[in-house]
């Protein structure tokens, strides 16, 4: 494996640090005490182009790969997690699902138009009754001559309002389990379509939450992605490509603790000189730069992996795993480093510190990944003829 970046992924990777600097981060504070998705923000965004990054310039992207990809969505969660959600959700969930699983029709229509950011998308598998346990979904696709029939809800969707298209995933018949889910491209404004926003978020406060409800929407059967079975399938791998986005950003946000300790514990002085100089504080900021330079390295290999077109769903989920702890950690440490200010949203530890939880949560939980690497490890993928565990050994093939 090559350790040197090439010069476009240096070049996207300046790029992406300059406008996070520049038009990201002086908002951030401001946005997540209001919990306002910045739509300005949203806009400049859409016309760098940065949503299209690892989409093939035939289909409006950029057409670079995903270490360019991956060093973008570092440097933008080092400033903003919350911004880093429409990266995750518009990129790595539906662009790329839509590119892998969709017919050159579907491709042609959704992607030029997600990636200019016309179109708005959101990824709807989660339902209140089916969070890990993905294949237990509850909402129902019923065939009516050329159409498909929706009727269901989903809950903790990113994007949920603010999307004109959303990934529905729904089962045709609940008894055939994860062998009968199919996913649909569902146009917002369909009739029977609403979204609901969540608040009262312990972090990703700047970033849209929605609860989904359908009720008898009217989608056209052109409009499924792949065919009828193959949804849970379409579902596990993309959030094969949201863990990386996630586990890219965890390291952004480590990054971003590492940045404010180290001139914070410069400045603040305690028993005649900065806390810089106290081996305590050194250590946690030791620890900081170790795991934020093993976690870089994690999420770079499931790049290169990726980027073969190889199975990388361990090599992600490993990804995910260590920098959401590292994450976790080292924002917990981060406010320690702060004393009583960390407590405060004076300074942006504080926005770290809840941001990290849910690194831990959503795309997968970390019980979830530790079940895919151990089954991994142990050689299990099937138990009595039957998927194993919460379905996480077929997630893997």
């Amino acid at each position: 494996m090559d350790f040197d970046f090439t010069p476009e992924q240096t070049a996207m990777r300046k790029h992406m640090r300059d406008f996070a600097e520049r038009e990201i981060a002086p908002k951030a504070q401001a946005n997540d005490r209001a919990c306002k998705f910045d739509w300005d923000i949203a806009k400049k965004i859409f016309s760098e182009g940065f949503l299209g990054c690892p989409v093939p310039e035939k289909y409006g992207g950029l057409g670079m790969d995903y270490i360019a990809y991956g060093l973008m969505t570092e440097e933008v969660n080092r400033v903003c997690s919350s911004t880093r959600t429409l990266f995750s959700v518009q990129t790595s969930l539906v662009a790329l699902t839509i590119f892998k699983w969709g017919t050159e029709e579907q491709k042609m229509f959704y992607l030029p138009k997600l990636c200019s950011g016309d179109f708005l998308g959101c990824y709807g598998l989660t339902e209140p009754e089916a969070g890990s346990d993905a294949a237990n979904q509850q909402t129902r696709a019923v065939k009516d001559g050329n159409d498909y029939i929706l009727s269901g809800s989903k809950t903790w969707i990113s994007c949920g309002t603010i999307a004109t298209h959303a990934l529905i995933f729904a089962t045709v018949d609940p008894s055939l389990g994860h062998k009968g889910i199919c996913c649909f491209v569902v146009d917002t404004k369909s009739k029977g379509f609403t979204a609901q926003a969540m608040h009262g978020k312990l972090g990703l406060r700047a970033s849209d939450t929605a609860s989904l409800f359908l009720d008898e929407v009217r989608v056209p059967a052109e409009n499924m992605l792949g065919k009828v079975g193959e949804g849970f399938k379409i579902a596990m791998s993309a959030l094969d490509n949201g863990r990386f986005s996630v586990a890219a950003g965890a390291v952004g946000l480590v990054q971003g603790c590492i940045d404010a300790s180290t001139k914070y514990a410069m400045e603040r002085i305690t028993f005649g000189k900065p806390i810089g100089e106290h081996q305590q504080v050194q250590a946690m900021i030791a620890d900081m730069v170790a795991d934020c330079e093993a976690g870089r390295l994690l999420y770079l290999r499931a790049a290169h992996l990726k980027n073969k077109g190889v199975r990388n769903s361990r090599e992600t989920s490993i990804a995910k795993l260590f920098c959401g702890e590292a994450a976790n950690k080292h924002a917990h440490n981060a406010v320690q480093i702060f004393g009583g200010y960390g407590f405060s949203d004076e300074y942006p530890v504080e926005r770290y510190f809840r941001d990290a939880k849910v690194l831990n949560i959503y795309e997968g939980t970390r019980e979830i990944q530790r079940l895919i690497i151990g089954q991994d490890a142990l050689g299990i993928r099937y138990a009595n003829g039957k998927p194993a565990e919460n379905l996480t050994a077929l997630a893997t093939v």
